[in-house]
């Protein structure tokens, strides 16, 4: 059962849209693996020296709610492959089933403890190992789940050719995708037919784009959005679109 639609993502990464994606990016191979280089050296600052931080959100996490410390969830990788990405558990064991989606910072499903790991996004931090393993990127299009590959477009395929990242232009843009979707009706079905339509336009710009020069201008913006408003929160807040 779970080789069935990762085959088809597999099949479908064969599709002629792609042809000037791979073109690309065959002509950005030493950029690729500057990339790579970097990512290992990242992973292992990234693991090594917050390591304390590490074993207090693993506490924090263990002591506070009944439950594994860490959290896995099958997205859809590097030429359609499965993989397993990992994160510190911030929800309640079981709060997957009742949807997919985190609808708002002010879910129930998440916990006291979750609360703040999301808000620092060091619940992410534990995939700094699976970017030292070669499973992700530092930088690179976010994964998603099997689910929502099934809607991709045949072009959006083209963003699985490069390793899935922990940041991207995407997780800049929606870095607050569950506040926006708290305010749908239906945020299944928003998610759908609104907000990843867009997020696949970045994402494909992305890909069309790669350098590893631009690499490094994404990470910048990363560290800066910290500090700045979110303009998709902001026009939602005022009554605007939520995408854009």
């Amino acid at each position: 059962m779970l080789q069935e639609p990762f085959g088809r993502f597999a099949r479908a990464m064969q599709n002629e849209a792609l042809a000037p994606y791979k073109t690309h990016l065959a002509r950005h191979r030493a950029g690729q693996a500057a990339k790579r280089a970097l990512d290992v050296f990242a992973a292992l600052v990234c693991l090594l020296i917050p390591l304390p931080l590490y074993l207090a959100a693993a506490v924090a996490v263990k002591c506070t709610s009944p439950g594994p410390v860490f959290y896995r969830q099958l997205r859809v990788g590097r030429m359609g492959r499965p993989f397993w990405v990992l994160k510190f558990r911030t929800m309640r064991v079981g709060a997957d089933r009742s949807g997919e989606i985190t609808v708002g910072s002010g879910d129930v499903r998440i916990t006291a403890v979750g609360k703040v790991l999301r808000a620092s996004n060091f619940d992410e931090f534990p995939q700094f190992w699976q970017v030292l393993m070669g499973e992700m990127s530092i930088i690179g299009v976010r994964p998603e789940v099997p689910h929502y590959v099934e809607h991709y477009t045949p072009e959006d395929f083209a963003t699985l050719l490069l390793r899935p990242g922990m940041t991207s232009p995407v997780a800049i843009a929606y870095r607050h995708e569950n506040d926006l979707l708290a305010g749908a009706a239906d945020p299944e079905d928003c998610y759908i037919h609104e907000i990843l339509p867009a997020k696949m336009a970045i994402n494909r710009e992305y890909v069309r784009g790669f350098s590893f020069g631009n690499d490094w201008r994404i990470l910048g913006r990363t560290f800066r959005c910290l500090f700045e408003k979110d303009e998709l929160l902001e026009q939602k807040r005022h009554g605007g679109p939520a995408t854009k």
